[in-house]
């Protein structure tokens, strides 16, 4: 029987769970994505943020935050994501994990609209190559691309909107209320001619 993509995340101790606590036949025909389509491109193309995990070799976990404007994930193509790793702290623990176990994870969160998508695969470390550096850092972005992470997608799932908070941006924040205080100035200056002109 040939592997599925949900079975990167039904692992046999996970099903052996799922059985014992009532679950598995809820899963047990459940599918997961192994190709980025036109919506979750959509998705990666607006995330400004997401996290990163890796392990080492004998298996000690590390999540990592990525963030960058909209589109600083690169979708390369269907089974391929991308991104310039930006200079940091220097510890370079996700750096030195990858380069001992590829096996890797990324978590995209949306909570403004309640929206998270989880993606299985492979990762790797490219140095040194500049052009590739040039063509994955954000337009007018105060960083520097310290390397690229390429990320094998093998395959993904969007979860349920279930307990995740709805929050905000900051600067999309400020931009509505912006507007709204434009329009109500607006609107006091209709008022203010209609009452003139009365």
């Amino acid at each position: 029987m040939s592997r599925r993509p949900v079975d990167l995340a039904f692992s046999p101790s996970v099903k052996a769970v799922q059985e014992r606590k009532g679950s598995r036949n809820l899963y047990d025909r459940m599918e997961m994505g192994s190709e980025i389509d036109a919506d979750l491109a959509a998705f990666i193309g607006q995330v400004r943020s997401f996290y990163l995990a890796t392990a080492s070799a004998d298996g000690q976990p590390y999540i990592q935050h990525r963030g960058g404007p909209p589109g600083f994930l690169h979708v390369l193509d269907a089974r391929r994501l991308a991104f310039a790793d930006f200079k940091g702290n220097r510890q370079f623990i996700s750096t030195g994990n990858l380069a001992e176990n590829p096996k890797a994870y990324i978590f995209l969160m949306d909570y403004a609209h309640r929206q998270r998508i989880k993606i299985w695969g492979t990762a790797r470390v490219v140095e040194g190559d500049r052009a590739l550096e040039a063509s994955m850092m954000p337009q007018d972005y105060r960083a520097r691309a310290e390397q690229v992470i390429l990320f094998d997608v093998e395959a993904w799932d969007a979860n349920c909107p279930q307990h995740i908070p709805q929050m905000f941006f900051a600067d999309d924040v400020a931009h509505a209320i912006a507007e709204r205080d434009e329009r109500i100035a607006e609107l006091e200056r209709a008022l203010a001619m209609f009452r003139q002109a009365e």
